[in-house]
């Protein structure tokens, strides 16, 4: 009987091995197998650099400020520093109202600014105000030491540098002498206000005291005074010289028209007030001058302790690219003939 027993066990093994190994294959034309689930791909590796932020912050909307702004982000694009690339501007300007500067400085300082470029005295003078953690270079700056803005021409020592726009005074005072020839006294009219006019006061006064012209020293205050100093001025002086001054710059249509109806020529600081109704003058190139600026901007962005850098930076000071500019039309309103050899060199607005 346990025999018996055992043979129908090994007959039950027998059979059930049997039946596993004769479950028909997977025919090909059936589903394949699923395929391994594709490895999760690894995070995008983030080369781009963040766009260099820099603020402008302008002072007024007159040719000579206009021409700093448009030659600085030229100079910038030439340093390879193009915008919309690796480098974005936030331009604001204060419309020659000192009460907006406080608010634009804000506004740039709060945007992170990685630099910021002031331009004009009144800018850069409140921007000192509100930060020594952003690099600031500055332009159309006449005397940046008398104004208080740095320390030291050589070596401003804080977070402060940029380019004068200190005029070639002598070289205005001589064509002046070569357009009007018979002058015997020049008034120089400024903004009382403005510490950069009054440096440049002192020079035109010794350059026509050397020349043996009288000098008579006219000043306002805002510039609904401007006519009515002019108009005083009439039968007293030959010919008016206005320095590089913010106030009369962001007029001179104005103070222009008002000269001619009293007859009397201005020779101007830079040629953008020529193109609004000056005679003429020999000057500033502000949009070279901008240019310039943004060489030593580049410099900064690019050194490895950019704070330190404008510590070191000199102010730069434009020798080149000087320009001689004439009104021809103000110069017929006002019977007066251009020497042909000054017409030759000069750029020419009518």
């Amino acid at each position: 009987m346990k025999k018996i027993l055992s043979i129908l066990i090994l007959c039950v093994m027998v059979l059930g091995l049997a039946a596993c190994g004769s479950q028909p294959a997977t025919p090909a034309s059936s589903a394949a197998p699923a395929a391994p689930a594709p490895a999760a791909p690894a995070p995008a590796e983030n080369t781009a650099e963040e766009p260099v932020k820099i603020g402008i912050m302008q002072f007024g909307e007159f040719d000579a400020l206009i021409n700093a702004s448009e030659g600085f982000k030229a100079g910038m694009a030439e340093a390879g520093f193009v915008e919309g690339q690796n480098v974005v501007y936030n331009y604001l300007s204060a419309a020659a109202d000192t009460a907006n500067c406080p608010t634009i400085a804000d506004t740039l300082i709060n945007d992170g600014s990685n630099l910021i470029f002031a331009i004009a005295t009144p800018s850069v003078s409140c921007i000192k105000e509100k930060t020594t953690d952003i690099p600031v270079v500055f332009s159309a700056v006449t005397d940046p030491v008398a104004s208080g803005l740095i320390a030291d021409y050589n070596k401003p020592g804080a977070n402060i540098t940029g380019t004068s726009d200190m005029n070639p005074v002598k070289e205005q005072i001589d064509l002046l002498i070569q357009l009007l020839p018979d002058a015997k006294n020049v008034a120089v009219l400024y903004c009382s206000s403005e510490s950069n006019s009054a440096a440049q006061y002192e020079l035109a006064k010794a350059e026509l005291d050397a020349k043996g012209l009288g000098c008579v020293q006219k000043t306002i205050s805002a510039i609904d005074e401007a006519k009515s100093a002019i108009e005083s001025l009439a039968g007293k002086v030959d010919a008016i010289y206005i320095p590089t001054d913010n106030t009369l710059a962001d007029a001179m249509d104005l103070v222009s028209a008002a000269a001619i109806e009293s007859k009397l020529p201005i020779v101007a600081g830079e040629p953008g007030q020529v193109s609004a109704g000056a005679l003429a003058t020999y000057g500033i190139n502000y949009f070279e001058l901008g240019k310039q600026s943004a060489k030593m901007a580049a410099e900064i962005l690019n050194s490895s302790d950019p704070l330190a850098a404008a510590a070191g930076m000199p102010v730069q000071y434009q020798t080149e690219n000087l320009t001689t500019a004439v009104n021809t039309t103000t110069a017929k309103a006002l019977g007066l003939e251009i020497p042909q050899a000054v017409l030759d060199i000069a750029e020419i607005y009518e």
